[in-house]
């Protein structure tokens, strides 16, 4: 049932009446160092926060073994976090409306050199509608837009008609395993919303990612004698051109693909980390070269992985030094494949309606080339799965930064969005 004016108008004052403590909650949930593997603190806040509500709870680990059996699990490596996830669950007097997840992550990338950023990192800081800090976007707004389009409910003396699960996970910047773990642990509901930062728009299609490692071994000589060794960085930067053809070849299919033929480069590798060598005066032994590549949605990953591996094995035979020694390749994160969101869903309906009654604009919807959460449900749960979130500028980068003017709109349009979608009730005394 669609929302009555009065009610729309209290809800958009009560997120105002909110928003300054939205604010200083976000500031502190950035000002946490949340990096992978060091998630737990932050974990713990959010669990103590979600209690305090009065939400019933529950807090799990991950289990490789069942991640590892799915077909949408991704790979395990030594870095892998042992963070737990946490999930707060209101459950209404009476279950008359559509159940929700509403998720978020709270792992960050790293921040990179601290001397580049204007202020430190982790700071927080506020300059004009501005927050910074590494996480402040990506996802940390996000996450308590979720609590408080919840508190805003609860301020004007309402709560959901339905069950909804507020679900705090980890791993969705390096594997996406804990939003599966979620499901494998039975955590299901009639639509999910995940706000990412996704400027003010809803993410129609999402490539799926891989992650892998090429790993390529020299003959180590002193450098007086290069000639008679084998440098692994040199071969790593041949092995390097051989995958920007691959990411070429790739490109040039995008008119087969819905949603991507538009698209300047839609498939993007990133050689993000280069590591070999030992001495600067020694033909260096080795060289590891971590990548990340996107795939299409329909590609298994599985298949584009195959593809990685047989272009990197068949290259290594036409050169001379790789020829006999043939690089690895190890997949080490990411495995998960794309999605696309199938128009003319109530859901999405619904999150139109709530938006445009905010933005005073027609809710458009877009493709991303980044990973996203929302494939766990989109695939595998197979409901409604939004990702819709604020404005935001570097994220991933320096002086990443979340607007709050926009934030403000996403939690008032959030708020709609879950009042119609799941109907509300009073709170009891």
């Amino acid at each position: 049932m669609r929302l009555d004016p009065e009610l729309r108008d209290r809800i958009l004052k009560s997120v105002t009446d909110g928003f300054q403590d939205q604010i200083a909650f976000t500031q502190k949930l950035v000002r946490m160092p949340s990096l992978r593997g060091r998630e737990h603190a932050i974990q713990d806040f959010v669990f103590n926060e979600l209690r305090s509500r009065d939400y019933a709870m529950d807090r799990f680990m991950m289990d490789r073994a069942a991640i590892e059996a799915h077909p949408g699990g991704s790979k395990f490596s030594e870095d892998h976090s042992n963070a737990p996830i946490v999930v707060g669950i209101h459950r209404p007097r009476d279950e008359a409306g559509r159940s929700l997840i509403l998720q978020s992550h709270l792992d960050v990338v790293p921040e990179g050199l601290h001397e580049m950023w204007n202020d430190p990192p982790f700071s927080g800081e506020i300059d004009g509608d501005w927050m910074y800090g590494r996480g402040a976007a990506d996802m940390k707004a996000g996450a308590a837009a979720n609590i408080f389009a919840l508190d805003a409910l609860r301020r004007i003396g309402l709560q959901p008609a339905a069950t909804v699960y507020v679900q705090s996970v980890v791993e969705e910047e390096s594997t996406g395993n804990g939003a599966l773990q979620t499901f494998l642990e039975g955590y299901t509901a009639d639509a999910v919303l995940i706000p990412e930062p996704e400027d003010e728009m809803l993410v129609r299609a999402n490539t799926g990612v891989l992650w892998f490692q090429v790993q390529v071994r020299g003959v180590p000589v002193h450098v007086r004698e290069m000639g008679e060794g084998a440098n692994a960085i040199d071969g790593a930067t041949r092995i390097i051109a051989a995958l920007r053809q691959l990411e070429e070849d790739w490109n040039a299919e995008k008119g087969a693909h819905p949603h991507f033929e538009d698209e300047a480069h839609p498939i993007n590798l990133n050689i993000g980390k280069i590591e070999g060598g030992d001495w600067a005066s020694s033909v260096p032994s080795w060289c590891n070269i971590d990548c990340r590549v996107s795939i299409y949605p329909g590609q298994t990953a599985k298949d584009a992985a195959r593809e990685i591996t047989d272009r990197i094995a068949a290259f290594a035979q036409t050169d001379r030094f790789l020829s006999n020694n043939p690089p690895s390749v190890v997949f080490n994160g990411f495995f998960a494949e794309g999605y696309v969101l199938p128009p003319g869903t109530e859901a999405e309906a619904v999150l139109g309606r709530a938006h445009e009654t905010v933005l005073e604009q027609p809710l458009k919807s877009f493709m991303t080339a980044g990973y996203l959460d929302t494939r766990v449900y989109a695939l595998y749960n197979q409901i409604p799965a939004l990702c819709y979130g604020p404005i935001s500028r570097n994220i991933h980068g320096i002086d990443e930064a979340v607007s709050l003017p926009s934030v403000h709109r996403i939690t008032q349009a959030m708020a709609l969005f879950i009042a119609e979608w799941c109907g509300v009730e009073e709170v009891q005394p």
